[in-house]
């Protein structure tokens, strides 16, 4: 069984756009100041230089995996457990389900 990519890349909206470039600058501005070369980062993320560079560009198609190893090369795993570690919004809408509906009595007429 061969599996395919698809060929069109996934649909992105412009502020999902800014974040993904702002954290792959962040990675390679990482990156930077370790003094590390694209092809040392890439060998021991065991991507393509590619691959890494199209991450650094917040490029859609760059898999969750492949920014896990990037920064497991950079010694930023760690950082990972951040992600969406404070559900504030999930909270929240969590508490509203927790409230009970207020009794509304019958009254006898």
């Amino acid at each position: 069984m061969i599996n395919i990519m698809p060929s069109k890349p996934p649909v992105i909206f412009p502020q999902e756009q800014r974040l993904l470039s702002s954290m792959g600058e962040r990675l390679r501005l990482a990156r930077l100041r370790r003094k590390l070369s694209t092809s040392t980062v890439a060998l021991r993320a065991g991507i393509s230089r590619t691959t890494l560079f199209n991450a650094e560009r917040g490029d859609a198609r760059a898999t969750l995996g492949t920014y896990f190893r990037i920064m497991s090369a950079l010694g930023l795993e760690q950082d990972f457990n951040a992600l969406a570690a404070d559900d504030v919004v999930g909270r929240q809408l969590q508490d509203l389900g927790l409230t009970p509906a207020p009794r509304v009595r019958k009254s006898s007429a």
